[in-house]
């Protein structure tokens, strides 16, 4: 495992004691990277706000083992060798290789389907086995997000108070389980707060002050077993996923980041996390889940699992699962991987990534976690349609929510960066129960945020009626007529008070997040981002509604609230007002309208959520040109390389490559090279791979060969094969070597790409970024009539667009 250091040059320190044997190595950007071995599988978490995965070191459980084992025939020439055509970790995939290699499996079980049967029977099942993958994938994320909604919904009423009948049951199954209809006057005798286990009265002082010390304690045991679990057994199970996700699904090898390890720590710590009443979602991280299984699920199927653009193919799906189980919104979440985290979506990604979110639901649907007949997370039924005029304060609520969305991101960040380069990332279970601690004592005094986040945003988003007891609902109403429709009415004395303290929720919430976001527990942004923008919503709703009231007869309200009955409703614009901060947030548009209406059911308001999603994302990007997962793969310095931004410099591609002109390049002839010489290139350069030539002196291009498969192949000929030495004459060419008295030669053309992409040194690196964003290259060649120029790599077009867009060129990190 790679090891990468806090700062370019130093080497990262394991905080626990064990037996390490560690190597340096530098690369040829003076990078220095310290492998380290280990003979157990603790962790060492010590930087990084966000999910750092170059101090992180984990068992290596959804790599396959290879067995460097080789088979010879002939004059030793090599066959397939297992492990050819693996990554090394912290590494960028060869699409273009890997859909070759997949396409000529393809073939070759095409060719066969005539020979017999099994051959037919082989076939049959190597062209559904993509769907049975996804089936699969949609079936276990379902069930696994209906268990961690079950259990997040009993362990935070847990921190309230017990159902002594039946523990095991929260809140409200308790209540409805023994006939008790409604609850929300704390009528429930069934349920006891903790104040009345210890027998002190419902109401009263002392009451108050043990529900207050339970609360904050069960917030801290939660808190503090979850930063437990991800830093002893799983540290890529922390923050929310989707930055890492959407860098591995654009072409890069995290080993570990999606193995069984992190699924278990990320599903449990997620419970005990969102339960503890910290600033987060468990929506997010439902994508990082969904991954994992699809991950762990695909090597089922060695199609899929042995290769990696293949796989990546299967992820996408997952990701659309883990949003379709996360908001009950299946199309909304094939939109998202398609709009926010896939690189790579070709259309038959597409109905795989549709058939998965739906099974997903289903399933999940089926557990029914959330204990009503919709499978949608906040549904509401509003019977009024908009008006014209409301579209001027839906803009608005998406400039507002733009400008919040950016304030988060750019103090976010800032505490994170702050975390990463400072003695405070190295604490990060004392962080975390320091957040808890803050979180728990200034929460609980107010009912909005002492409350679930997600019932306060359903209590935001719902409409006044007559069972509703809340003082957002308090209005000089008369429900005498219960066949009418609610009229327009004067806000009460309990609506001002509950503007005040949703308010200071707003503020608490927001402040809260920004230190929450990227602690070392499992953390989501969606439900958080929702919350912020609900409460402005709702807030700005209420305004608009009192204006209707009073000025009835204004010329934008004539003949719509004229008529007495309720025009305005408020809960709909803390639905705008949440797609707003949440889309400035995120930076999504289409997936994000999508995404709110499945949420609520409010297919009617489509337009208003448009307005609002694009007026956010237009302030967003004039403020702050990056959404929050973009910021965070910057930060931690992933090479990945955005297809949705443009490059508009004037540079070529000579300018680019490496190495510059008049300096040497590291290249092997295709047979004029001994074992010796190549093996001393090996050491003394640290490059992934090498163009073959034909001879230095004419520097013609035959193909391109990688380090890890010339290392894996130049390994086994040693052990295996009789008479190789030094000496041994290493051949790239087809043709036999003319026969001498030395030693027999190793031949290695079946580990050359005799195809590699290749462009002259004139060419725009407009076209050259492009074809990296759209073929997945990971390196291409450089040539000059024909000749041999260098070669440019993706971290090489990385840092020359930081380059040229004036930031540090140096944070790009990995290969």
């Amino acid at each position: 495992m790679e090891k990468h250091p806090l700062k370019r040059g130093t080497a990262s320190t394991p905080t626990h004691s064990t037996s390490y044997q560690s190597v340096n190595k530098k690369f040829t950007n003076g990078t220095r990277v310290t492998y380290v071995h280990s003979d157990d599988d603790m962790i060492d978490i010590t930087t990084s706000g966000a999910t750092d995965i170059r101090s992180a070191r984990v068992p290596e459980d959804d790599e396959t083992n290879v067995n460097y084992s080789v088979s010879f025939s002939g004059a030793h020439e090599t066959a397939d060798i297992p492990g050819i055509g693996q990554y090394d970790d912290f590494h960028t995939i060869d699409w273009q290789r890997d859909i070759a290699r997949d396409r000529m499996r393809h073939r070759y079980i095409i060719k066969k389907k005539q020979d017999s049967l099994w051959s037919l029977i082989e076939g049959a099942h190597d062209a559904w086995s993509g769907w049975l993958c996804v089936l699969l994938v949609g079936l276990f994320t379902g069930v696994v997000a209906g268990v961690i909604d079950i259990g997040a919904s009993w362990m935070t009423d847990l921190k309230f108070g017990i159902c002594p009948q039946a523990f095991w049951l929260n809140k409200e199954q308790c209540c409805w389980s023994f006939n008790e209809t409604s609850f929300d006057v704390g009528n429930c005798s069934q349920w006891l707060t903790w104040a009345e286990v210890l027998g002190q009265a419902k109401e009263g002082a002392g009451s108050y002050i043990i529900s207050y010390l339970f609360y904050i304690v069960w917030a801290l045991l939660f808190a503090a077993l979850s930063a437990s679990l991800v830093r002893m057994f799983a540290p890529y199970a922390c923050g929310s996923g989707i930055p890492e996700i959407k860098t591995i699904l654009s072409g890069f090898i995290i080993r570990g980041y999606l193995g069984k390890w992190t699924l278990i720590i990320k599903s449990v710590g997620l419970i005990l996390s969102v339960s503890a009443g910290l600033s987060l979602g468990k929506e997010g991280p439902m994508v990082h889940i969904a991954c994992a299984i699809g991950n762990i699920l695909s090597y089922l199927f060695p199609k899929y699992g042995r290769n990696e653009a293949k796989k990546r193919e299967i992820l996408s799906a997952a990701a659309a699962a883990g949003v379709s189980v996360a908001f009950g919104a299946p199309i909304g979440g094939v939109l998202f991987s398609l709009e926010e985290v896939s690189y790579y979506f070709p259309l038959k990604t597409l109905w795989r990534s549709f058939f998965c979110a739906l099974i997903a639901a289903f399933i999940l649907r089926s557990i029914n976690p959330f204990g009503n007949e919709h499978s949608v997370l906040f549904f509401v039924e509003y019977n009024k349609p908009w008006i014209f005029f409301e579209l001027i304060p839906f803009i608005l609520l998406g400039i507002i929510g733009g400008v919040i969305a950016t304030i988060f991101i750019k103090a976010n960040l800032y505490w994170c960066r702050y975390r990463k380069f400072s003695k405070l990332g190295q604490y990060p279970v004392t962080e975390v129960l320091v957040v808890t601690v803050i979180t728990a004592i200034i929460a609980y005094p107010n009912p909005y945020t002492r409350m679930n986040t997600s019932q306060l945003i359903y209590l935001l988003f719902s409409q006044c009626g007559i069972s509703n007891t809340d003082n957002l609902c308090d209005y000089n109403r008369n429900f005498t007529d219960v066949n009418s429709a609610i009229e327009i009415a004067a806000a009460g004395p309990g609506v001002y008070q509950a503007i005040w303290l949703l308010i200071l929720a707003l503020i608490l919430k927001l402040v809260m997040t920004i230190f929450t976001f990227g602690i070392k527990v499992p953390c989501g942004l969606f439900i958080p981002s929702l919350c912020l923008g609900a409460i402005v919503g709702r807030i700005f709703g209420i305004g608009v509604e009192q204006l209707a009231y009073h000025y009835p007869k204004t010329f934008f309200f004539s003949g719509e609230c004229y008529a007495g009955d309720d025009c305005i409703t408020p809960g709909l614009y803390a639905m705008v007002g949440a797609a707003a901060v949440l889309g400035g947030v995120t930076r999504m548009t289409v997936s994000l309208v999508v995404i709110m209406f499945e949420l609520t059911g409010g297919v009617r308001y489509i337009v208003p959520l448009m307005a609002a999603a694009m007026a956010s994302k237009w302030v967003g990007d004039a403020l702050g040109r990056q959404g929050i997962y973009d910021a965070h793969i910057a930060l931690n310095g992933y090479p990945f390389l955005d297809s949705k931004d443009e490059f508009a410099h004037t540079s070529l591609a000579a300018d680019v490559m490496q190495p510059k002109r008049n300096e040497t390049l590291s290249v092997i002839t295709q047979d004029s090279m001994t074992m010796d010489d190549v093996e001393n290139l090996l050491k003394e350069t640290e490059h992934n791979g090498y163009p073959v030539v034909v001879s230095r002196e004419s520097q013609y291009l035959v193909g391109f060969v990688l380090r890890r498969d010339l290392n894996l192949a130049i390994a086994n000929a040693k052990r295996l094969v009789d008479g190789i030495c030094g000496q041994s004459l290493v051949v790239f060419s087809s043709g036999n070597p003319p026969q001498t008295l030395g030693p027999p030669p190793l031949k290695l053309k079946k580990i050359l790409d005799m195809a590699p992409i290749t462009i002259t040194d004139q060419t725009p690196m407009e076209t050259v970024v492009d074809m990296f964003r759209k073929l997945g290259l990971r390196q291409t060649l450089v040539t000059h009539n024909g000749r041999l120029l260098g070669v440019i790599t993706k971290k090489d077009v990385l840092r020359h667009v930081k380059q040229m867009d004036n930031e540090d060129p140096s944070s790009v990190l990995f290969n």
